[in-house]
């Protein structure tokens, strides 16, 4: 089934971002609001404990799980926002090349920052995400 998401993209942008700038769903189509993925075993243990790469990889493996509850995959991501305990941008984006790897050619709008501190012990990277589908 097609995605009901449609990239917007401007040429007066830079083309340095690694994702278009908007998205747009049509009318007649469910959202879906995922609440942050974290990188939590199903025993709730935090994975890779101290590793962005490994905790961003188990995120989006997470993230992929609540989709597919919901009915979505990921390609129906309108948007995203990464999480990432740590004020070096090398942490941010090692856990964005991850992000950026699972979505492929769906390049979604994004917004990647750096935070203070997340919710779970050890816990270091945390992506959130809405979803459209069609009713």
């Amino acid at each position: 089934m097609p995605s009901a998401v449609t990239l917007i993209r401007s040429h007066q942008l830079s083309s340095a971002a690694q994702y278009a700038y908007a998205a747009s769903v049509p009318a007649n189509t469910r959202l879906i609001f995922l609440a942050g993925s974290c990188p939590l075993n199903e025993d709730g243990s935090t994975a890779g404990i101290g590793d962005y790469r490994v905790q961003a990889e188990k995120a989006i493996e997470n993230m992929r799980l609540a989709l597919e509850a919901a009915g979505a995959e990921i390609e129906d991501v309108v948007s995203t926002r990464v999480l990432v305990a740590s004020s070096q941008q090398a942490d941010l984006v090692t856990a964005w090349e991850v992000v950026r790897e699972a979505f492929g050619s769906h390049d979604v709008p994004s917004t990647l920052m750096g935070v203070t501190v997340l919710g779970y012990d050890n816990q270091l990277v945390e992506v959130e995400a809405i979803a459209a589908v069609p009713e």
